[in-house]
């Protein structure tokens, strides 16, 4: 059974997707290619991975949290579900180069077909393909717009370097 809920975080809406126990979907609710609430899907708040989610992002955006551990259901073609492997492996508050990425997967010509497969990243955030970058290190393709990649890239930064700064959930989201 697909189940769903909606949480509005500090950088948007989310519409959060999950199967049975796994988390399969977080997609911001006004990215190009979020989907559509299917008809079939049962929205159920209270979930135990959605709130699980909720207190891993809560601790994420508070600085305490660097790592998400959380039961994810990655659907994809083979190609993808590895570039998605390779991205789940780069730690917080650095990035790497979509050429990089094409590199650790074992096929350095698939630059392309690298920044395609992270484009289609099905749980946004949580894997976390903000932290691939073009390879003069400018900000470049994100499903969730390059104003929330730079967000989510300077927060990190921020507590990578030791600053206490947070994401606040008390506020209206920062992105329009």
């Amino acid at each position: 059974m697909t189940l769903y809920s909606l949480l509005e975080s500090p950088l948007g809406e989310l519409l959060l997707i999950a199967h049975d126990d796994s988390l399969n979907g977080i997609y911001f609710t006004d990215q190009h290619h979020a989907p559509q609430v299917h008809p079939d899907w049962v929205r159920r708040d209270d979930a135990p991975v959605f709130g699980e989610l909720r207190k891993q992002l809560r601790e994420y955006t508070a600085g305490e949290r660097q790592v998400f551990d959380l039961p994810i259901e990655l659907t994809g073609t083979k190609f993808q579900v590895g570039v998605w492997q390779q991205i789940l492996a780069i730690p917080f508050g650095e990035t790497v180069t979509y050429t990089e990425l094409a590199n650790r997967i074992g096929d350095p010509q698939a630059v392309r077909a690298v920044g395609a497969a992270a484009g289609a990243n099905p749980i946004c955030w949580v894997l976390p393909c903000h932290r691939v970058v073009g390879k003069d290190g400018s900000l470049t393709g994100y499903a969730g717009g390059l104003t929330r990649k730079k967000a989510l890239l300077d927060f990190e930064a921020a507590r990578h370097a030791g600053r206490e700064i947070v994401l606040a959930w008390d506020e209206p989201a920062c992105i329009p």
